[in-house]
């Protein structure tokens, strides 16, 4: 069964807390984590982009020179794409990119990331994360008391108002819940810091 040190706010080492070993001592799948992180990327997008076709550009209607005895390429429009201000071949169009993926998979790629982060060392269990009122400085002090100052995503059991506050301001620091995080964020940020709480609420909820 997996281990994992326990820090208080002021990086020291409290206690040891044993973890799940179906979710923190998986075998690590790649392929099912791409395809988790390229399903929440292309959910995403917004695909609004659009372009004119050669029926859609306006003008272009007459012919712009006889088809022959001119010495010239034939040319039925001045709106074909071959010409400046014609319209453009296989335009993109507006559509949705999104698609679904199995729910198994989604819990295995979560799963995946999550033994890799305790692998790497990269996971950090705080005992308990909670400021008296809305400090970054505080919040500065104890990401460098943790020695996760860089980018890292903070992980709680329950919303904690003081706690967001004091990480917005804080570039590269994110802050998240239990039913709120994905594989994409866990995987973006160097430092995955979640409270002892939030580690039983995993287990649960992921089990």
């Amino acid at each position: 069964m997996p281990k994992v040190n326990v820090y208080n706010m002021q990086g020291e080492i409290v206690e040891e807390m044993e973890l799940s070993e179906e979710i923190f001592g998986v075998e690590i799948n790649e392929h099912v984590v791409y395809e988790v992180v390229k399903n929440q990327l292309a959910n995403r997008r917004q695909g609004t982009q659009s372009a004119k076709t050669r029926a859609e550009v306006r003008g272009g209607g007459r012919k712009p020179w006889r088809q022959k005895g001119t010495g010239r390429a034939r040319q039925g429009s001045i709106r074909s794409p071959q010409w400046k201000g014609g319209g453009v071949v296989f335009a993109p169009k507006p559509r949705d990119y999104s698609y679904s993926v199995p729910k198994k998979v989604r819990r295995l790629a979560l799963k995946s990331v999550l033994t890799d982060k305790l692998q790497n060392n990269e996971m950090i269990v705080v005992d308990q994360l909670s400021f008296d009122a809305p400090k970054t400085k505080e919040m500065k002090k104890v990401l460098a008391n943790l020695k996760a100052d860089k980018k890292a995503l903070i992980v709680m059991a329950e919303k904690d108002a003081n706690v967001i506050r004091s990480a917005n301001n804080i570039p590269n620091i994110a802050t998240a819940l239990v039913n709120t995080i994905n594989v994409y964020d866990i995987l973006k940020y160097n430092s995955f810091i979640i409270t002892k709480e939030a580690v039983k609420r995993v287990e649960e909820v992921y089990a």
